[in-house]
């Protein structure tokens, strides 16, 4: 199966009103033409769920920048005087949600799991409006999975079949991410022919990836 297409047509997938993951750390890791492409199609009222709304002209930050994002679950937003504008202005909805309760929510929408229980968050407005469960005398949040239409990731390299391999911290949130859409669409730095990258070096196997952007 040929899982080429251009960044338009991926794009034209996309609709008002999805639910969109996209990889990356202060915009390493991210997709970073596939991101552009989105910005400039005027697409509105997008949910994102990112680890970070990068910078106001990079990244994730250029869709906050040009207020196509309606919801936000993020960890970390410091970097983007436009996010919190736009919070402060009642423009945008947020769920905070500390880095490694993130990637956990993530990680059990990819793999069917019901939600993790987790000490962090006890005693603070992060555990608001959250179920509290008890364990051997322990209270712990319940914090439920997280899934999305697309999941955007950005790969170091990939071969034509989709199988990705991520250097350094590009890696970050790509792989979980990979798990928990239903459609994924990968932007690959190096592209090779399938059988180069050895077995035991693929994270995220081409099972999972529909589409490779050309």
């Amino acid at each position: 199966m040929n899982k080429f297409i251009s960044v338009e047509e991926a794009v034209a997938m996309i609709k008002d009103g999805d639910t969109i993951m996209v990889g990356g750390f202060l915009g390493v890791g991210t997709p970073l033409r596939l991101i552009d492409a989105l910005a400039a199609s005027g697409r509105k009222n997008l949910t994102l769920i990112s680890n970070d709304t990068a910078y106001p002209d990079k990244g994730v930050g250029k869709l906050i920048t040009n207020k196509q994002i309606s919801k936000l679950y993020v960890s970390h937003i410091g970097t983007n005087q436009n996010t919190m504008d736009q919070i402060n202005a009642g423009e945008l909805k947020v769920e905070f949600c500390p880095q490694g309760s993130l990637a956990e929510r993530i990680r059990c929408g990819g793999a069917g799991l019901g939600g993790v229980l987790t000490a962090t968050g006890l005693g603070t407005v992060v555990a608001e409006g959250k179920q509290v469960i008890n364990v051997d005398g322990k209270d712990y949040l319940l914090e439920k999975p997280l899934r999305a239409d697309f999941a955007l990731i950005g790969a170091s390299k990939g071969d034509k079949d989709g199988n990705l391999i991520y250097r350094g911290t590009s890696q970050n949130f790509n792989p979980m991410m990979a798990m928990a859409a239903d459609t994924v669409i990968a932007e690959i730095n190096e592209i090779v022919e399938t059988g180069e990258i050895a077995p035991e070096a693929v994270i995220t196997p081409s099972i999972l990836v529909k589409y490779i952007i050309k």
